[in-house]
Protein backbone atom coordinates (compact mmCIF):
# COMPACT_ATOMS: atom_id res chain seq x y z
CA UNK A 1 0.00 0.00 0.00
CA UNK A 2 1.51 3.12 -1.05
CA UNK A 3 1.01 5.77 2.17
CA UNK A 4 -0.06 8.73 2.13
CA UNK A 5 2.56 11.70 3.34
CA UNK A 6 2.10 13.59 6.77
CA UNK A 7 2.86 16.94 7.13
CA UNK A 8 4.00 18.15 11.06
CA UNK A 9 3.19 21.52 11.33
CA UNK A 10 4.99 23.34 14.39
CA UNK A 11 6.60 26.43 16.30
CA UNK A 12 7.76 26.79 19.41
CA UNK A 13 6.81 24.07 21.92
CA UNK A 14 9.79 21.53 22.08
CA UNK A 15 8.31 19.60 24.51
CA UNK A 16 5.02 19.17 22.99
CA UNK A 17 6.77 18.71 19.42
CA UNK A 18 8.43 15.38 21.30
CA UNK A 19 5.35 13.64 22.06
CA UNK A 20 3.80 14.42 19.17
CA UNK A 21 6.72 12.74 17.03
CA UNK A 22 7.24 9.83 19.58
CA UNK A 23 3.86 8.72 19.47
CA UNK A 24 3.89 9.09 15.28
CA UNK A 25 7.24 7.15 15.58
CA UNK A 26 5.35 4.69 17.44
CA UNK A 27 2.45 4.70 14.53
CA UNK A 28 2.70 0.88 12.69
CA UNK A 29 3.05 2.37 9.27
CA UNK A 30 5.31 5.43 10.45
CA UNK A 31 8.68 3.49 8.61
CA UNK A 32 6.51 3.41 5.28
CA UNK A 33 5.67 6.89 5.54
CA UNK A 34 6.92 10.31 4.29
CA UNK A 35 7.20 13.23 6.81
CA UNK A 36 7.34 16.55 6.36
CA UNK A 37 8.09 18.97 9.25
CA UNK A 38 6.79 22.53 8.36
CA UNK A 39 8.45 24.84 11.11
CA UNK A 40 7.38 28.41 11.09
CA UNK A 41 9.60 31.07 11.63
CA UNK A 42 9.92 33.03 15.19
CA UNK A 43 7.21 36.17 15.42
CA UNK A 44 9.34 37.80 17.72
CA UNK A 45 12.68 37.49 19.45
CA UNK A 46 11.25 36.21 22.70
CA UNK A 47 10.27 33.41 20.40
CA UNK A 48 13.86 32.68 18.49
CA UNK A 49 15.41 30.01 21.50
CA UNK A 50 11.93 27.74 21.23
CA UNK A 51 12.02 27.83 18.05
CA UNK A 52 15.66 26.82 17.47
CA UNK A 53 15.32 23.74 20.15
CA UNK A 54 12.09 22.45 18.31
CA UNK A 55 14.03 22.76 14.88
CA UNK A 56 16.78 20.93 16.58
CA UNK A 57 14.27 18.20 17.84
CA UNK A 58 13.00 18.24 13.98
CA UNK A 59 16.54 17.38 12.83
CA UNK A 60 16.99 14.60 14.55
CA UNK A 61 13.82 12.84 14.12
CA UNK A 62 13.97 8.91 12.55
CA UNK A 63 11.87 6.29 11.96
CA UNK A 64 9.74 7.27 8.81
CA UNK A 65 10.64 6.70 5.26
CA UNK A 66 11.91 10.01 4.82
CA UNK A 67 12.22 12.99 6.70
CA UNK A 68 12.22 16.64 5.55
CA UNK A 69 12.52 19.80 7.19
CA UNK A 70 10.80 22.85 6.03
CA UNK A 71 12.29 25.92 7.97
CA UNK A 72 10.03 29.06 7.64
CA UNK A 73 12.88 32.53 7.69
CA UNK A 74 9.41 34.70 8.31
CA UNK A 75 6.78 33.78 10.78
CA UNK A 76 3.69 32.67 8.70
CA UNK A 77 1.42 32.00 11.18
CA UNK A 78 0.00 28.90 11.45
CA UNK A 79 -3.42 29.02 9.32
CA UNK A 80 -1.08 30.28 6.22
CA UNK A 81 1.22 27.68 7.22
CA UNK A 82 -1.33 25.17 7.19
CA UNK A 83 -2.63 25.87 3.64
CA UNK A 84 0.52 26.51 2.27
CA UNK A 85 2.25 22.96 3.36
CA UNK A 86 -1.20 21.17 2.80
CA UNK A 87 -1.37 22.10 -0.80
CA UNK A 88 2.04 21.55 -1.74
CA UNK A 89 1.33 17.81 -0.67
CA UNK A 90 -2.03 17.21 -2.27
CA UNK A 91 -0.36 18.74 -5.35
CA UNK A 92 2.97 16.39 -5.04
CA UNK A 93 1.51 13.44 -3.75
CA UNK A 94 -2.46 13.37 -4.43
CA UNK A 95 -3.41 13.17 -0.54
CA UNK A 96 -1.78 14.29 2.94
CA UNK A 97 -1.82 13.41 6.73
CA UNK A 98 -2.14 16.65 9.05
CA UNK A 99 -1.07 16.44 12.79
CA UNK A 100 0.07 19.35 14.87
CA UNK A 101 2.59 20.03 17.32
CA UNK A 102 0.55 18.99 20.49
CA UNK A 103 -1.16 15.68 19.55
CA UNK A 104 -0.66 12.06 21.00
CA UNK A 105 -1.56 9.17 18.70
CA UNK A 106 -2.65 5.35 18.69
CA UNK A 107 -0.56 3.10 17.06
CA UNK A 108 -3.07 2.78 14.98
CA UNK A 109 -3.85 6.12 13.66
CA UNK A 110 -1.80 6.13 10.55
CA UNK A 111 -3.13 3.00 9.56
CA UNK A 112 -6.68 4.27 10.06
CA UNK A 113 -6.06 7.55 7.65
CA UNK A 114 -4.51 5.62 5.00
CA UNK A 115 -7.13 2.86 5.32
CA UNK A 116 -9.48 5.71 4.30
CA UNK A 117 -7.89 7.49 2.07
CA UNK A 118 -8.10 4.40 0.26
CA UNK A 119 -11.85 3.27 0.59
CA UNK A 120 -12.58 6.66 -0.29
CA UNK A 121 -10.51 8.04 -2.76
CA UNK A 122 -13.12 8.41 -5.37
CA UNK A 123 -15.98 9.18 -3.22
CA UNK A 124 -16.58 13.28 -4.22
CA UNK A 125 -18.57 13.41 -1.03
CA UNK A 126 -16.24 12.17 1.09
CA UNK A 127 -14.34 15.13 1.50
CA UNK A 128 -12.28 14.91 5.36
CA UNK A 129 -11.11 12.16 7.42
CA UNK A 130 -10.82 13.51 11.12
CA UNK A 131 -9.45 10.77 13.99
CA UNK A 132 -10.26 13.12 17.26
CA UNK A 133 -13.81 12.23 18.84
CA UNK A 134 -15.45 13.62 21.85
CA UNK A 135 -15.70 11.30 24.86
CA UNK A 136 -18.99 10.72 24.00
CA UNK A 137 -21.89 8.98 26.23
CA UNK A 138 -23.39 6.84 24.02
CA UNK A 139 -21.18 3.63 23.65
CA UNK A 140 -23.44 2.00 20.45
CA UNK A 141 -22.30 3.94 18.22
CA UNK A 142 -20.49 2.08 15.01
CA UNK A 143 -16.80 2.42 14.94
CA UNK A 144 -16.92 4.51 12.45
CA UNK A 145 -19.35 7.24 10.71
CA UNK A 146 -19.46 10.45 8.25
CA UNK A 147 -20.80 13.49 10.29
CA UNK A 148 -20.93 17.06 8.74
CA UNK A 149 -18.33 18.51 10.93
CA UNK A 150 -14.71 18.69 9.97
CA UNK A 151 -12.26 18.41 12.94
CA UNK A 152 -8.69 19.89 13.06
CA UNK A 153 -6.79 17.69 15.64
CA UNK A 154 -5.41 15.34 13.33
CA UNK A 155 -7.26 14.97 10.33
CA UNK A 156 -6.13 13.74 6.24
CA UNK A 157 -7.62 14.82 2.63
CA UNK A 158 -7.79 14.77 -1.11
CA UNK A 159 -6.31 16.68 -3.83
CA UNK A 160 -9.88 16.35 -5.17
CA UNK A 161 -11.56 18.04 -2.04
CA UNK A 162 -8.67 20.38 -1.09
CA UNK A 163 -9.10 22.14 -4.56
CA UNK A 164 -12.94 23.15 -2.75
CA UNK A 165 -11.16 24.98 0.36
CA UNK A 166 -11.99 28.67 -0.10
CA UNK A 167 -10.11 31.16 2.12
CA UNK A 168 -12.51 34.30 0.96
CA UNK A 169 -14.38 34.41 3.98
CA UNK A 170 -16.63 37.11 2.21
CA UNK A 171 -17.67 34.39 -0.58
CA UNK A 172 -18.24 31.61 2.25
CA UNK A 173 -20.69 34.21 4.63
CA UNK A 174 -22.26 35.22 1.06
CA UNK A 175 -23.74 31.50 0.71
CA UNK A 176 -25.22 30.91 4.16
CA UNK A 177 -28.64 31.68 4.75
CA UNK A 178 -30.56 31.54 8.43
CA UNK A 179 -31.26 27.50 7.79
CA UNK A 180 -27.79 26.82 6.81
CA UNK A 181 -26.13 28.59 9.81
CA UNK A 182 -28.57 26.66 12.01
CA UNK A 183 -27.50 23.08 10.64
CA UNK A 184 -23.92 24.43 10.41
CA UNK A 185 -23.76 25.37 14.15
CA UNK A 186 -25.12 21.97 14.85
CA UNK A 187 -28.87 23.37 16.03
CA UNK A 188 -26.77 26.40 17.87
CA UNK A 189 -25.11 23.83 20.15
CA UNK A 190 -21.45 24.69 18.71
CA UNK A 191 -20.49 28.72 18.22
CA UNK A 192 -18.57 27.95 14.82
CA UNK A 193 -20.67 30.55 13.05
CA UNK A 194 -19.47 33.02 15.39
CA UNK A 195 -15.73 31.45 14.65
CA UNK A 196 -17.00 32.75 10.87
CA UNK A 197 -17.95 36.19 12.45
CA UNK A 198 -14.96 36.63 14.82
CA UNK A 199 -12.18 35.87 11.33
CA UNK A 200 -14.15 38.33 9.42
CA UNK A 201 -13.70 40.95 12.03
CA UNK A 202 -9.95 39.43 12.26
CA UNK A 203 -10.72 38.27 15.97
CA UNK A 204 -9.01 34.93 14.71
CA UNK A 205 -7.04 33.59 12.07
CA UNK A 206 -8.18 29.96 11.89
CA UNK A 207 -8.12 28.12 8.72
CA UNK A 208 -10.18 25.75 10.18
CA UNK A 209 -13.55 27.24 10.33
CA UNK A 210 -13.10 28.13 6.71
CA UNK A 211 -11.73 24.57 5.83
CA UNK A 212 -15.30 23.04 7.40
CA UNK A 213 -17.06 25.91 5.64
CA UNK A 214 -15.85 24.97 2.92
CA UNK A 215 -16.96 21.15 3.53
CA UNK A 216 -20.24 22.27 4.22
CA UNK A 217 -21.40 24.58 1.34
CA UNK A 218 -20.50 21.24 -0.82
CA UNK A 219 -23.05 19.32 1.06
CA UNK A 220 -19.37 17.08 1.96
CA UNK A 221 -19.10 14.49 4.90
CA UNK A 222 -16.48 13.64 7.19
CA UNK A 223 -15.09 10.58 8.14
CA UNK A 224 -14.72 10.18 11.81
CA UNK A 225 -14.14 7.49 14.49
CA UNK A 226 -16.43 7.00 17.56
CA UNK A 227 -13.32 6.28 19.87
CA UNK A 228 -10.59 9.12 19.81
CA UNK A 229 -7.78 8.20 17.70
CA UNK A 230 -6.04 11.56 18.82
CA UNK A 231 -5.64 13.56 21.98
CA UNK A 232 -5.01 16.97 22.11
CA UNK A 233 -2.26 18.11 25.00
CA UNK A 234 -2.29 21.45 23.91
CA UNK A 235 -5.35 22.67 26.18
CA UNK A 236 -2.56 23.58 28.51
CA UNK A 237 -2.68 27.24 27.72
CA UNK A 238 0.20 27.02 25.79
CA UNK A 239 -0.98 27.13 21.95
CA UNK A 240 -2.38 29.84 20.29
CA UNK A 241 -5.85 29.28 20.05
CA UNK A 242 -6.08 27.16 23.09
CA UNK A 243 -7.29 27.72 26.49
CA UNK A 244 -6.97 25.46 29.78
CA UNK A 245 -9.58 22.89 29.38
CA UNK A 246 -9.96 19.39 29.90
CA UNK A 247 -13.54 18.72 28.39
CA UNK A 248 -12.61 18.02 25.38
CA UNK A 249 -9.77 15.06 27.22
CA UNK A 250 -9.72 11.39 25.61
CA UNK A 251 -8.34 8.14 26.25
CA UNK A 252 -6.85 7.25 22.70
CA UNK A 253 -8.08 3.99 21.04
CA UNK A 254 -5.44 0.96 21.25
CA UNK A 255 -7.11 -1.23 19.05
CA UNK A 256 -7.06 -0.83 14.82
CA UNK A 257 -10.65 0.37 13.07
CA UNK A 258 -11.90 -2.29 11.18
CA UNK A 259 -15.16 -1.37 10.10
CA UNK A 260 -16.26 1.71 7.56
CA UNK A 261 -19.51 2.70 6.55
CA UNK A 262 -21.16 1.93 3.00
CA UNK A 263 -23.75 4.40 2.80
CA UNK A 264 -22.44 7.60 2.28
CA UNK A 265 -25.04 9.57 4.34
CA UNK A 266 -24.80 11.27 7.54
CA UNK A 267 -25.05 9.06 10.63
CA UNK A 268 -28.04 10.37 12.37
CA UNK A 269 -27.08 8.52 15.87
CA UNK A 270 -24.08 10.00 15.71
CA UNK A 271 -25.21 13.29 15.09
CA UNK A 272 -27.65 13.17 18.33
CA UNK A 273 -24.55 12.12 20.56
CA UNK A 274 -22.53 14.90 19.56
CA UNK A 275 -24.85 17.54 19.47
CA UNK A 276 -25.67 15.97 23.20
CA UNK A 277 -21.89 16.11 23.89
CA UNK A 278 -21.68 19.89 22.80
CA UNK A 279 -24.90 21.23 24.75
CA UNK A 280 -23.89 19.77 27.60
CA UNK A 281 -20.15 19.57 27.63
CA UNK A 282 -19.75 22.88 29.59
CA UNK A 283 -21.36 21.70 32.50
CA UNK A 284 -23.74 23.91 35.16
CA UNK A 285 -22.90 27.42 35.63
CA UNK A 286 -21.16 26.87 38.93
CA UNK A 287 -19.09 24.67 36.95
CA UNK A 288 -18.58 27.04 33.99
CA UNK A 289 -17.69 29.76 36.74
CA UNK A 290 -15.12 27.75 38.46
CA UNK A 291 -13.18 26.44 35.42
CA UNK A 292 -13.67 30.37 34.13
CA UNK A 293 -11.55 31.11 37.53
CA UNK A 294 -9.01 28.41 36.89
CA UNK A 295 -8.17 30.15 33.36
CA UNK A 296 -7.64 33.75 34.70
CA UNK A 297 -5.80 32.34 37.57
CA UNK A 298 -3.42 30.22 35.36
CA UNK A 299 -3.08 33.29 33.28
CA UNK A 300 -2.14 35.60 35.76
CA UNK A 301 0.32 33.21 37.12
CA UNK A 302 1.73 32.63 33.69
CA UNK A 303 2.31 36.35 33.80
CA UNK A 304 3.94 36.47 37.02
Amino acid sequence: MSTAPIALFVYNRPEHTSQTISYLQKNLLAAESHLFIFSDGAKADADKASVDEVRKIAAGVSGFKSVEVIEREQNMGLANSIISGVTRLVNEYGNVIVFEDDLVSSPYTLQYFNDALTRYADEERVMHIGAYMFDLPDKTLPETFFFRSATSWGWATWARAWKNFEPDIDKLMAQFDAEKIQRFSIDGTMNFWKQMQEFKARKNNSWAIRWYASVFLKNGLTLNPSHSLIHNIGHDGTGVHSNIEHMYGVQVAQQPIKSYPDVLKENEQAYHAIKYFLKNRKGSFLQRGLRLAKQLKAKYLSKK
